[in-house]
């Protein structure tokens, strides 16, 4: 996996016009990190399973999801932190994530701009078939759903603190981003945001790595 760097300072985070959830649009300071520039993919996953022995995700035999070069989906929010760690990684916060999508253009509607892109899917695309932003990040909307290690909370913006936040300190959804190819409108806002119980593996779901600044 390739990743780039995201340098610290801050952004404008939510979107006055989003579901209330994504609303008020506040700054956010966030630290230096890296994060990758694609989801992780079936290939990559497959190194994984092969050094540990660990489970099949969910779909892993599906050929509409087998091509090494789509991304891997099926993942619980509990596979994908073991998987991140293995990888020397770990999933980005809520935050972090918005942050690398907009890759500095705040107030864009999507990670590209403002332009929606045409067609919608019937499975997901191979990595690197979306618009990439002006950090060089692909498929941030209109690939799968990536989780993300924050719990969600609908009003969590209102209080949310000003430096690095952190999602609440418990709930009963993890929170996840970017637009999904089973949606009938695949090509979310960057600041969309979106949750599932931790436990469920669906076909639309995946990981982007993230990694500490070096």
């Amino acid at each position: 996996m390739d990743f780039v760097d995201v340098p610290a300072g801050p952004f404008s985070m939510g979107w006055e016009a989003g579901h209330p959830c994504e609303r008020p649009a506040h700054e956010v300071w966030v630290d230096a990190f890296r994060i990758a520039t694609t989801p992780a993919t079936n290939a990559d996953y497959a190194r994984y399973l092969a050094a540990t022995g660990a489970p099949q995700p969910r779909f892993w035999n599906d050929p509409a999801f087998g091509d090494r070069r789509q991304p891997v989906v099926g993942l619980s929010w509990d596979e994908a932190v073991r998987f991140a760690e293995w990888a020397g990684g770990r999933l980005p916060t809520e935050a972090e994530w918005e942050k690398a999508a907009r890759g500095g253009l705040d107030g864009a509607r999507y990670p590209w701009g403002d332009a929606r892109p045409a067609g919608t899917f019937d499975r997901p695309p191979r990595v690197g078939e979306t618009p990439a932003n002006p950090l060089g990040l692909a498929d941030l909307s209109g690939v799968v759903h990536e989780w993300c290690a924050d719990w969600f909370a609908d009003g969590y913006y209102a209080g949310s603190p000003a430096r690095n936040p952190r999602g609440p300190a418990a709930g009963a959804r993890r929170v996840s981003r970017g637009g999904a190819w089973r949606h009938a409108d695949p090509w979310s806002p960057v600041a969309h945001r979106s949750s599932l119980p931790p436990r469920l593996r669906y076909s639309d779901y995946g990981v982007r790595l993230a990694r500490d600044a070096e």
